[in-house]
C-alpha cells in the first residue's frame, strides 16, 4: 500500500470494507474505460466522414489513458487491474448486449448520455473515498471536449431530419432505464460498493434521504444532457 494513502489518515489502513469498496470503485471505473474503448471503435466504422472517424479513434485512444491511469493507481495498491475489473464483467456485458447501437448518432449519444450518467454516479461515490482516488476518479471522468463534438453532430442530425429527434428521445429515455438496471445488478453482487455511499458505523454516509437527492441529481443532469442536444428526456 502506498505510504500517501496511510499518511493521509483515510480508512486504507484499518478498514477491509472501505479498501475492497474503493478497489470495486476502481475496478468498475476500469472496465468501463477498457469497453468505452471497443465501442468508441466500434462506432468509428458506422462513421461516413474522415474528420468523424478521426475524433472518436481519439477518444477511444484516450479512453485507454484513462484505463491506465487506473491500472498503474490500483497497483500503487498492490492490486492487479484484472482481478479488480472481474466482477463487473457479467453486468457491462448486458449493458452493451442490450444497448447495442443501431448507427453512428444512437452510439453518439450512448457515450455522451449513457457514459455521462454512470459518470455522475461514480463521482457520487467517490466522495467518499481517499483524495487520491477521489481525485484520480475525477480526471478520468473530466470532458475533455469530446461533449461539443456529440451535441453539434446531434443537433445537425436533428435540423436536417426533425423525425431523428423523436427516435434518439426514445434511445436517450432506454439507455438511462438500462444503466440504472446495471447499477442494480452491481449494487445487488457487490455490498461493499455501495457501502461507499451507505456508509458504516465507523464512517459516515449517505441516509435514505441523501440517497434520494443524489438519484434527483442524477436524473437532473440526464434532463440537462438531453436539452442540450435538443432532445426531451
Amino acid at each position: 500500500m502506498s505510504e500517501e494513502l496511510v499518511e493521509a489518515g483515510e480508512a486504507w489502513a484499518d478498514d477491509a470494507s472501505y479498501r475492497q469498496g474503493a478497489v470495486d470503485l476502481l475496478g468498475v471505473i476500469a472496465y468501463g474505460a477498457l469497453t468505452a474503448f471497443e465501442r468508441l471503435a466500434e462506432d468509428g466504422r458506422m462513421a461516413s466522414e474522415l474528420a468523424d472517424k478521426v475524433h472518436l479513434a481519439t477518444m477511444a485512444a484516450q479512453q485507454v489513458a484513462h484505463f491506465e491511469r487506473v491500472r498503474e493507481h490500483l497497483e500503487g495498491l498492490e492490486v492487479d487491474v484484472m482481478e479488480a475489473m472481474e466482477p463487473f464483467h457479467a453486468a457491462f456485458d448486458a449493458f452493451h448486449s442490450y444497448t447495442r447501437p443501431k448507427d453512428l448518432l444512437e452510439g453518439l449519444l450512448k457515450a455522451y448520455v449513457g457514459d455521462g450518467f454512470a459518470a455522475d454516479f461514480y463521482r457520487e461515490v467517490a466522495a467518499f473515498v481517499d483524495p487520491q482516488t477521489r481525485n484520480l476518479v475525477h480526471e478520468v471522468l473530466a470532458d475533455a471536449g469530446h461533449a461539443d463534438f456529440v451535441v453539434v453532430k446531434v443537433r445537425t442530425a436533428i435540423q436536417a431530419d426533425a423525425r431523428v429527434a423523436g427516435r434518439l428521445a426514445l434511445w436517450g429515455r432506454r439507455l438511462v432505464g438500462e444503466a440504472l438496471s446495471q447499477a442494480q445488478r452491481v449494487a445487488a453482487t457487490r455490498d461493499t460498493l455501495t457501502s461507499l455511499l451507505t456508509g458504516t458505523v465507523d464512517r459516515p454516509g449517505m441516509d435514505l434521504a441523501a440517497i434520494s437527492r443524489m438519484f434527483t441529481r442524477l436524473v437532473e443532469n440526464h434532463t440537462r444532457r438531453m436539452a442540450t442536444l435538443g432532445l426531451q428526456s
